[in-house]
C-alpha cells in the first residue's frame, strides 16, 4: 500500500520547504519528493501491517481458489474446518514468506511508485500539451501536480517492478497454503525454506518464477488502486473536514477494494498457474496448465464465470482494513521521518 504523492515542477526545489505526507492532495516539493529513502523505508512498516491484518484471510481466499467446490461449502466453512482441524496457526500457514516477502515488496512497491511519479511528473506530465492530452485531467491542469491517469500509470510501472519479487514469495506461499495435512511429515514442503530448495534443486530460477507473467498482468490493474486512490485522496480533502490520518485510511480501503473487482479472475488465474503441480522430479502429479490461457479455460469450463468470483468475499472483506491500516502505517512513519 501507498499513498499516492503528488509533486511539484523542478523549479520549485530551489525553494527549502518541509516535506509534506505522501498523500495530502496536494504539491510535494522537489526536494522533499527526491528523499526516495523515505518510501522505501516506510513501505516496510506498511508490509509488516498489511500481514498481520490480511493473512487469515488471504489463506481462505486461496484455499477457495484452489479446490473442489466440495471440499468447502464457502468462506465461513473453510475457516471453521481450517481452525478445527489446523488451529488458529492454520489461518497463517504460509506467513512466514509474505511477512519478509511484503516487507521488501511494500518497500519496492512504495519507493518506486514515489520515484516513478516525480519522473512522469518533472518529464512527461509538466508538458502543458500532454497533460491537456491526459484523460480524466480535465480539472487537473495544475502543473505542479501529477495528475490522476499519472498515478495510475506510476501505479502500473511500480506493479511491474515488484513483481519480480513477488512472484517468488507468492508462489511459495500459494503452495503451502495448499497443503492441508495438519501434520509436516505429511506434507511435500515442510516450509518456505525447504519449498525454496525442492523447487530451485528440480526446476531451478525458472521454476521458482513459475507464474511471473500472471503476476504482471495481475499487477498491471494497480492502475485502478492508484489512480482511484488519488480521486478520493482530492475529494476527501475537498469535500470533507476529516484528518490526514482518517483520508489515508478511507481512501486507502476503499481504493484497495476498487482494485479487487477490477484485477480479482486474473488473480484467481494466477493462483491456478501457481498451484499447478510442477512435474519433473519433484513428483507433485502432472502439469495441467503450460500456458495463461489453458488456466482461465479450466476456471470457465470447471464453474463457468462465477469460477472467475470464487473466494471473492474473504478477498473483499480483508482488502479495505488490511490495506487501510498499511497505509496509515506507511503515512506515519512517512511523516515520522527527517
Amino acid at each position: 500500500m501507498s499513498s499516492a504523492p503528488s509533486t511539484t515542477t523542478p523549479a520549485a526545489a530551489q525553494q527549502p520547504q518541509q516535506q509534506p505526507s505522501m498523500h495530502e492532495g496536494g504539491a510535494s516539493t522537489a526536494k522533499g519528493e527526491k528523499r526516495n529513502y523515505k518510501g522505501f523505508v516506510a513501505g516496510v512498516f506498511s508490509g509488516i501491517a498489511k500481514l498481520s491484518v490480511g493473512h487469515p484471510f488471504d489463506t481462505v481466499k486461496v484455499r477457495l481458489q484452489t479446490t473442489k467446490d466440495a471440499h468447502f461449502k464457502g468462506p465461513l466453512d473453510c475457516v471453521l474446518q481450517t481452525v478445527r482441524k489446523e488451529g488458529i496457526s492454520g489461518l497463517y500457514k504460509g506467513a512466514t514468506p509474505p511477512l519478509v516477502g511484503w516487507m521488501v515488496m511494500d518497500s519496492v512497491m512504495l519507493g518506486s511508485l514515489t520515484l516513478y511519479r516525480r519522473l512522469l511528473l518533472e518529464h512527461v506530465f509538466s508538458n502543458p500539451r500532454i497533460r491537456a492530452a491526459t484523460p480524466l485531467s480535465g480539472s487537473q491542469q495544475d502543473l505542479s501536480t501529477l495528475p490522476s491517469f499519472g498515478h495510475g500509470i506510476a501505479g502500473i510501472m511500480a506493479g511491474s517492478t515488484v513483481s519480480f519479487i513477488a512472484a517468488p514469495v507468492e508462489h511459495v506461499k500459494a503452495r503451502l497454503q495448499v497443503q492441508y495435512a495438519a501434520e509436516k511429515s505429511k506434507r511435500m514442503y515442510s516450509g518456505p525454506i525447504d519449498c525454496c530448495k525442492k523447487i530451485l534443486r528440480t526446476h531451478g530460477i525458472s521454476g521458482l518464477y513459475h507464474g511471473l507473467c500472471a503476476t504482471l498482468l495481475f499487477r498491471s490493474f494497480f492502475f485502478f488502486w492508484w489512480g482511484s486512490y488519488d480521486i478520493l485522496t482530492r475529494l476527501m480533502k475537498e469535500k470533507t473536514n476529516m484528518s490526514t490520518p482518517a483520508i489515508n485510511f478511507w481512501a486507502g480501503g476503499i481504493s484497495a477494494q476498487i482494485f479487487w473487482i477490477t484485477s480479482y479472475p486474473s488473480d484467481v488465474v494466477k493462483q491456478r498457474i501457481m498451484t499447478d503441480p510442477l512435474g519433473g522430479a519433484l513428483g507433485d502429479g502432472e502439469r495441467k496448465f503450460p500456458r495463461w490461457r489453458d488456466a482461465a479455460v479450466a476456471v470457465w469450463r470447471e464453474r463457468g464465470w462465477r469460477g472467475y468470483w470464487r473466494g471473492f468475499l474473504p478477498c473483499f472483506l480483508r482488502a479495505f482494513p488490511a490495506n487501510a491500516m498499511a497505509l496509515v502505517a506507511f503515512e506515519g512513519v512517512m511523516r515520522w521521518l527527517p
